[in-house]
């Protein structure tokens, strides 16, 4: 796979990662609308050597965790399943936020029900809201989540959605795997904090690998794409596997051409002269 593997927690997993949240139907609720090729990605998925899988029990809500289930279960001893906690889904689509050690405890419960598990692989305990991370203590939430872990029903930690402090008031509570955040080519405001994390031995997943793009943004990727006869998404994941070690990637996509698109993408090689002029898209 693209960029080898990195040892998570304990595991080992392919860098290059699938995310399951664009399974789900539209505004990620409710069934896909086609459940035969929604079984067929995640099943191809494995097929091609993708060994982590990115998923919550929000996303439908619980669609894209039985989807996981039907398609894959029983699982391979190399799959890792990581979720997250911390949001619920209300009838208009929204994601309230559901922190309180009640509800943490429930929807630990409900992914394992789901994916037909007694211990979840890694749990991401989100921050924030739909804006991004949004400063706050991360204590009693990851407390919650620790408690859990020792009672063996978690086997690694994460956090998503957060600040750079509550990263640290987060390792400082328990041990952290990985952190999930917003970042790309030109969203580069955790430059600092994912060369920590790399330092430490920490993986960093980054979501939308294209969001944030100014027009001109825009126009520079595709530049340095069609030099490379590459499309702007290739060139996009590829410089992210290369921009640090600890980068794992967790693209979605409900096409099996896609997702192999994906894989062969994210295989192109930047040289020194693509690296540079791409570094200066997020500066």
């Amino acid at each position: 796979m693209p960029g080898g593997a990195w040892t998570l927690g304990d595991r080992e997993v392919t860098r290059f990662g699938y995310g399951a949240m664009q399974l789900a139907g539209p505004w990620v609720m409710g069934p896909p609308a086609d459940h035969d090729g929604a079984l067929a990605v995640l099943r191809a998925a494995v097929q091609a050597g993708i060994t982590h899988v990115d998923t919550s029990d929000a996303y439908g809500p619980r669609v894209t965790n039985e989807l996981i289930h039907e398609a894959l279960h029983p699982y391979p001893q190399s799959l890792f399943i990581a979720t997250k906690v911390g949001a619920d889904r209300d009838a208009h689509g929204g994601w309230p936020t559901a922190r309180a050690p009640e509800d943490l405890r429930r929807q630990v419960q409900e992914n394992l029900q789901a994916l037909g598990v007694d211990t979840l692989d890694l749990v991401n305990m989100r921050m924030g809201d739909a804006d991004g991370p949004q400063d706050g203590s991360i204590a009693e939430a990851l407390e919650t989540l620790a408690q859990l872990q020792q009672d063996g029903l978690i086997a690694h930690l994460g956090v998503s959605n957060v600040t750079a402090e509550q990263v640290a008031e987060a390792r400082a509570i328990a041990p952290i795997v990985c952190v999930q955040n917003m970042y790309n080519l030109a969203v580069r405001h955790d430059d600092d904090l994912l060369d920590d994390l790399a330092r430490d031995g920490i993986a960093y997943v980054p979501f939308f690998p294209l969001g944030g793009f100014t027009p001109l943004q825009s126009e520079a990727l595709s530049a340095v794409a069609q030099r490379l006869s590459a499309t702007p998404m290739a060139v996009a994941l590829s410089w992210l596997l290369q921009r640090s070690p600890n980068v794992l990637l967790i693209p979605g996509t409900k096409s099996v051409t896609h997702l192999r698109e994906n894989v062969s993408g994210a295989a192109t090689v930047l040289s020194e002269q693509d690296l540079a002029e791409l570094d200066t898209i997020g500066r």
